[in-house]
């Protein structure tokens, strides 16, 4: 059974408004946020994040204040490159770079490091361009 992500949604509170954006202040909760030994465990985690949500005549018209609750949306289709971005290359890099280092006759050990370099390698080019990046996962806001 298929089944199709057509949003992703994340609630969140208004903390700042300009005349250029909106900054909304989200919690992102580990997976084990509602177990009942988190307070013993020591394994959950909470992060909070500011969403920096550009003003368009739209959000500028709706009367948004600090405070607020409102929900993030992000389509789906954004969310899954987001994921092959982080997740999906990086094992196609590696995977690869393991079969070309491991079809030169290299050493095992220099096949894992090469390898492993190479994925850093990616990772740092990524860090490089997260501005450009960051530019295209643009999420709507809604209340």
């Amino acid at each position: 059974m298929s089944r199709k992500i057509s949003r992703i949604i994340h609630e969140g509170k208004i903390v700042a408004i300009d005349a250029t954006a909106i900054d909304v202040e989200i919690v992102n909760k580990s997976a084990c946020a509602t177990c009942h030994a988190k307070g013993v465990c020591g394994a959950s985690e909470e992060q909070v994040r500011i969403i920096n949500i550009p003003q368009t005549i739209a959000t500028a018209t709706a009367g948004y204040r600090v405070g607020d609750s409102v929900k993030l949306v992000l389509s789906g289709v954004m969310g899954l490159k987001a994921v092959i971005l982080a997740y999906g290359l990086p094992l196609l890099i590696l995977i690869a770079a393991i079969l070309v280092f491991s079809a030169l006759s290299l050493e095992q050990l220099y096949v894992g490091l090469l390898s492993l370099a190479a994925v850093a390698l990616y990772y740092i080019i990524f860090a490089i361009f997260r501005d450009k990046i960051d530019k295209e996962f643009v999420f709507s806001i809604e209340q």
